[in-house]
């Protein structure tokens, strides 16, 4: 059984399940097994998911077969989301995925295996290149949603969450970035919103907090919160614009 301190023990469950048949799916090609961000440090909420990455030497359509099962039932207990990358893939998406595996380096746990990303390094370069392209992809998909389905604001609260996790990454790559790293994403975002001096802010991210619980937020609440969200981005493009 997988012990991983601050999880629900369904999802501890499921993780062992899947690492099970993970194991019997790729036999000696499976080299790490690897839970990371929210899950990692026991900060699982309603809305999230919990992310896992397979390191193997290669990906065998037998295997990956083998494993569909154990995936769907994975998703359908705990929203689990898999990562399957190869080992010598390990550099080239550090460098592709800046903004995720500046989180990965941060927040992960090894629950089977050698820990695969002990010497991984995400450059600066391709860490400022990330986080403005994850802002300007947040902000555009904000616009888009937010036409989409005002309409129907259980999704538009969904949206929130959602989005939210993009957001408090890139908060977390951009305060490391100018050399005040915060302890988690979720206090790198407040940090950020905070540095503007506006009291708005404090009740716009107890918003996106509220949606990510799974908490009742009211329609017109939810509309300040993304639009305030979209500011948001903003403001973090003109920091990421002086450290180009």
């Amino acid at each position: 059984m997988i012990s991983v301190k601050g999880l629900e023990e369904r999802v501890e469950r499921a993780l062992a399940e899947f690492v099970e048949a993970a194991k019997s799916a790729f036999g000696n090609e499976l080299l790490s097994v690897v839970l990371f961000g929210s899950a990692a440090e026991g900060a699982l909420r309603a809305t999230s998911d919990v992310n896992l990455i397979l390191v193997l030497r290669s990906f065998d359509r037998k295997a990956a077969d083998a494993i569909h099962e154990a995936l769907q039932a994975g998703n359908a207990q705990i929203g689990l989301q898999v990562m399957f990358l190869l080992e010598q893939e390990i550099a080239v998406a550090a460098e592709a995925f800046a903004v995720k595996f500046s989180d990965i380096l941060t927040r992960r746990r090894v629950l089977w295996g050698s820990d695969p990303f002990v010497d991984c390094e995400v450059s600066r370069h391709s860490t400022v290149s990330r986080v403005r392209q994850v802002l300007m992809n947040t902000k555009l998909r904000l616009r888009e949603r937010y036409v989409a389905v005002s309409a129907r604001p259980e999704r538009l609260v969904a949206m929130l969450a959602e989005s939210a996790g993009s957001l408090r990454s890139a908060a977390h790559s951009l305060l490391k970035l100018e050399g005040k790293p915060a302890a988690s994403p979720r206090e790198a975002l407040r940090h950020v919103a905070g540095d503007i001096g506006d009291g708005k802010w404090q009740r716009i991210l107890d918003l996106v907090s509220e949606a990510r619980s799974g908490a009742l937020v009211q329609p017109e609440d939810a509309a300040i919160a993304t639009f305030g969200l979209m500011e948001l981005c903003d403001v973090m493009l003109q920091r990421v614009a002086k450290l180009s």
